[in-house]
């Protein structure tokens, strides 16, 4: 990403509108494509600017302890985990007795299958499926930072994560087989 001074981060909270511009500029292409992880083009993008939005009204909490671009980030995808809440994206939750040992290093992919073929599955998964792999895989959240951000218990988030692996690989097989003959 690129490095924002201070003098830029100053100037955006003052509301100096080209110091937004720049702002937004640097980083409205990349936040739109984490968007688009979870959200289709066109509510990505007002996730983004939502996201944007509540950025610019709370720089004065951003500490330059983090990248700039990470602060960011953490927004646009709370956005979008809001516009999901509000459609109702169902996230189970499983009691004990239904949960499954989870082997989270188990992610084997045939050689032959490109990253975007893996990435178009992941966007063909159901919603919560989609959700859970897309914040443990892409964005690197474990299980305890899933839990928190969707308020489910961590074990939900390990077996639905289990279940979603499954799922994309029986997926990927399928295209696989398909691509072969």
């Amino acid at each position: 990403m690129f490095k924002i001074s201070n003098d830029i981060i100053k100037a955006c909270i003052n509301g100096e509108e080209k110091a937004q511009m720049q702002l937004y500029d640097n980083y409205c292409d990349a936040m739109y494509t984490i968007a688009c992880r979870y959200l289709n083009n066109e509510d990505a993008k007002d996730a983004m600017q939502d996201g944007f939005i509540k950025a610019f009204s709370k720089l004065e909490s951003y500490a330059p302890d983090y990248s700039f671009g990470a602060w960011l980030k953490r927004i646009i995808i709370n956005q979008c985990l809001d516009f999901l809440r509000k459609i109702n994206i169902e996230t189970t939750t499983y009691t004990e007795d239904n949960l499954e040992i989870v082997d989270e290093e188990h992610w084997e992919f045939d050689d032959t299958i490109t990253k975007e073929t893996i990435l178009k599955a992941i966007s063909n998964l159901k919603e919560h499926y989609k959700l859970i792999i897309t914040l443990y895989l892409i964005e690197g959240y474990d299980h305890e930072e899933i839990s928190e951000i969707l308020k489910i218990p961590v074990k939900t988030s390990r077996t639905q994560l289990r279940r979603a692996r499954l799922t994309l690989q029986n997926h990927l097989k399928d295209y696989y087989n398909e691509a072969r003959y």
